[in-house]
């Protein structure tokens, strides 16, 4: 591995950080660093720090070239030996050097002036604990015709409108999200029993602290203005994919609700059958519409996510 020096350049006290975790996507990071080193922020606003989770491709080399290309701005490569996605999330936390904290996945690209509203949000909205932005998709090939809108969060896409407002029902994704330094504080940092880790298709520890978070009464944004594009290549929209990911979602669910009490646990199976209901219902209203192929993948993501809710070891 190409040992990289600490960092480019100091700036003191800047007002975000931004928190990059990589595992083996160096065919997509060199877009995300460029978009990042474009900010319409002075340098001095903004630091990036680059977690690579035991990559296996050119990753330090790409860290490397832009390090040198962009000299002037706040940069640091690190590497978190631990794998997972929560120990990369938890390291970067450790690290970052601003109350802000900023994170975007490193096939995610920034709009210019995606830090200059995250930034401005923070300061005017003092009682934000968290927020989340905007997701467009960015489809390598195009959108299947077995997509429906509702699977499309599987996809890390978010769009809730063109106002601010309170998550609800949901909450941020963790291909545009942001914390208070204070927030992580007090309800602890990404839960490393959960999340991605290597190729397995893990999950819930956004949801798991986010949840916390607003249990606690404390207030998440949604912020339209801090938009960013996330790459959808066509191996995410495979059957193979979508089966694990399902599962994977479901196998997060049994471990973050375990993980509280067997009481939890039981509340997340009484949820799964009402989704039951809600899915053959939409199901239903997709095949009066002759959307047949909508309806029916709607049933086999029911199917595998319960399938995962009862797995004891994921493979």
């Amino acid at each position: 591995m190409i040992p990289l020096p600490i960092q480019s350049v100091t700036y003191m006290n800047p007002k975000v950080s931004v928190i990059i975790c990589t595992y083996n996507r160096v065919t997509y990071l060199p877009r995300t660093l460029a978009a990042l080193a474009a900010q319409s922020v002075p340098c001095q606003d903004f630091e990036i720090l680059l977690i690579d989770n035991n990559s296996g491709d050119g990753t330090p080399e790409v860290c490397r070239e832009f390090q040198d290309t962009h000299p002037e701005l706040n940069f640091r490569y690190m590497t978190e030996s631990r794998q997972g996605l929560s120990f990369a999330r938890n390291r970067g936390i450790d690290e970052a050097q601003s109350d802000i904290l900023v994170f975007i996945d490193d096939d995610a690209f920034a709009a210019p002036d995606y830090l200059q509203n995250l930034i401005r949000f923070f300061e005017s909205t003092p009682d934000a604990a968290a927020a989340g932005g905007r997701i467009y998709p960015l489809f390598e090939s195009k959108r299947p015709d077995w997509l429906p809108d509702i699977l499309m969060s599987l996809m890390s896409v978010i769009d809730l409108g063109d106002r601010v407002c309170l998550f609800k029902k949901k909450f941020p994704i963790g291909a545009n999200m942001a914390f208070r330094r204070k927030t992580i504080q007090a309800y602890g940092n990404f839960n490393v029993k959960l999340g991605r880790r290597g190729d397995k298709l893990e999950g819930a520890e956004e949801k798991d602290l986010f949840l916390k978070i607003i249990a606690a009464g404390e207030k998440v944004y949604y912020v339209p203005d801090a938009v960013v594009q996330h790459v959808i290549p066509d191996k995410r929209l495979s059957f193979d994919h979508f089966r694990r990911q399902a599962i994977g979602i479901g196998y997060s669910e049994r471990i973050r609700s375990k993980d509280i009490s067997s009481t939890a646990y039981l509340k997340s199976l009484f949820r799964e059958v009402l989704k039951w209901g809600v899915s053959w219902a939409m199901c239903f209203g997709y095949w009066l519409t002759l959307r047949f192929r909508k309806g029916w993948r709607l049933i086999v993501f029911r199917w595998y996510v319960s399938k995962g809710l009862v797995t004891k070891h994921l493979k």
